[in-house]
């Protein structure tokens, strides 16, 4: 749970520079945080929970929902403190998300 909180700490840090007139643009450096964060956190909350003993279908769903709520929570966040949430960042978290299990789906079940 410390790690999750970690993770989400690190999450919810300033992506987002200060607007620069370029608005949010589809690829940026903020958009490859948002892939390779959501990825990170599907995969280790997959091993987590197949470290706990559930199978490979049930830890794969829990890392989704685990991924996801970061991705959603860090979007709120982001709203909550005056910062721009941003459709294009949960769409990187996707395919972010996507792409671990794409991975993970050639590991041992």
């Amino acid at each position: 749970m410390r790690g999750l909180m970690l993770l989400f700490a690190l999450h919810t840090a300033d992506l987002h520079p200060p607007d620069t007139g370029s608005g949010d643009r589809w690829f940026a450096m903020d958009k490859a945080k948002h892939f390779f964060m959501a990825a990170f956190v599907q995969t280790l909350s997959f091993s987590a929970f197949r470290a706990v003993g559930l199978s490979y279908r049930h830890a794969l769903i829990g890392a989704t929902v685990t991924s996801s709520a970061v991705g959603i929570g860090k979007e709120l966040y982001d709203l909550k403190t005056g910062g721009d949430a941003s459709w294009k960042d949960l769409t990187w978290d996707g395919v972010g998300i996507a792409a671990a299990s794409a991975v993970l789906a050639h590991t041992e079940k």
